[in-house]
């Protein structure tokens, strides 16, 4: 396997530079925050009953983590929405948000389509494409932005940005102080997982040999539960792992009498537990208490199976903060798997090639 403190394996091995905008977080999020600072929306948008957030992959990741911020103050339900067609609850008192880093990713285009033939008011997010085409033409907001990378690589930007929608609609309260938190906390961060940190002071760097050869399960709650869904798929893109995610409470319910069988499984498994590093934050923010005891409990049972799992606590007292910081980790640790592998973060081949498939059926 790769030496991950061999800098010239790393960048030979990472020829696009996906380090460099797993980096460049701090900066997404700062300007994507600043850039919708002065976001105006029709006044019909401000009465709608619920908002639905249509996307795929990054794009629609930012709409999870958008809505677990949301959950502290928002009275109305905000949706995240990742196939075709809508739901019959999608109405013109629904919001419809479609984000496409690409504007062109056909499952987005048609639920925006859907949306615009029943009458819901719109809006856009994408960096041009078709998407930004449509909402030209039907006169719709879009919240643009010229970022070159893999969607997956632009979360700040589709994340914060729709952070910045839901400020102007005001379905989150003032998160100026918690953003300053998070960027404190991420510039912070970023020094001590970069490449140039030696394995043995570098946790991200530490994770990802933990990983190595072996089947990761993320396991978060509350606002936690959708930054587990990101590692699971920046595991899966970044470092051509098989990955799954667990929320808690839902795991208990279910997941867990799942440990036993084929009996060799759990020998390759190694779960990861997101956890606050400041605990007290969760009884602060209004959360129930008792996840953090299932996750205390759930680990327990796990390692009395000799099933391999790590603590990893994240910074924070806001949901923003520990998100970010969760996100920022998680990001580095796909990484260096990925080099670990001997692989490139940034090539998706397969997915390419089934987009090519897809297209050779239209």
């Amino acid at each position: 396997m790769t030496n991950l403190d061999d800098l010239s394996a790393l960048r030979t091995l990472d020829p696009q530079r996906m380090l460099d905008h797993v980096a460049s977080l701090p900066r997404q999020c700062r300007d994507a925050w600043a850039a919708t600072r002065r976001l105006a929306l029709p006044e019909r948008y401000l009465g709608v009953h619920k908002v639905v957030i249509a996307g795929m992959g990054g794009s629609a990741i930012g709409g999870d983590l958008a809505a677990a911020v949301a959950a502290d103050s928002s009275p109305k339900p905000i949706l995240v929405h990742r196939d075709y067609d809508l739901p019959a609850y999608v109405d013109p008192r629904t919001l419809v948000i479609a984000s496409s880093y690409s504007g062109n990713t056909e499952e987005t285009l048609a639920a925006f389509r859907a949306a615009h033939e029943r009458g819901c008011p719109l809006l856009a997010v994408a960096t041009g494409g078709k998407l930004a085409q449509l909402a030209g033409e039907w006169q719709v907001p879009l919240v643009s932005f010229d970022y070159r990378s893999q969607p997956r690589a632009a979360l700040g930007y589709l994340f914060v940005f729709l952070l910045g929608v839901l400020r102007a609609l005001g379905l989150v309260e003032d998160l100026d102080a918690d953003l300053a938190e998070a960027l404190t906390i991420l510039e912070g961060q970023g020094v001590n997982l970069a490449p140039g940190v030696p394995q043995a002071q570098n946790r991200a760097k530490q994770l990802a040999a933990d990983l190595a050869g072996r089947l990761p399960i993320v396991v978060g709650a509350g606002p936690l539960a959708p930054v587990a869904r990101r590692w699971k798929t920046q595991l899966n893109e970044n470092s051509k792992s098989w990955a799954y995610f667990e929320a808690l409470p839902e795991m208990d319910h279910n997941a867990l009498s799942g440990i036993h069988f084929p009996a060799e499984a759990g020998d390759r498994c190694c779960v990861l537990f997101l956890a606050a590093e400041d605990a007290a934050s969760w009884s602060d923010r209004g959360r129930h208490a008792r996840n953090q005891l299932r996750l205390d409990l759930t680990q327990q049972i796990l390692e009395s199976q000799q099933i391999a799992c790590r603590r990893v606590l994240v910074p924070g007292r806001s949901s923003l903060a520990q998100i970010l910081s969760a996100v920022q980790l998680g990001d580095y640790v796909s990484c260096y798997l990925a080099l670990l592998y001997g692989t490139d973060p940034t090539a998706i081949q397969d997915i390419i090639g089934l987009k090519g498939l897809m297209a050779d059926h239209e």
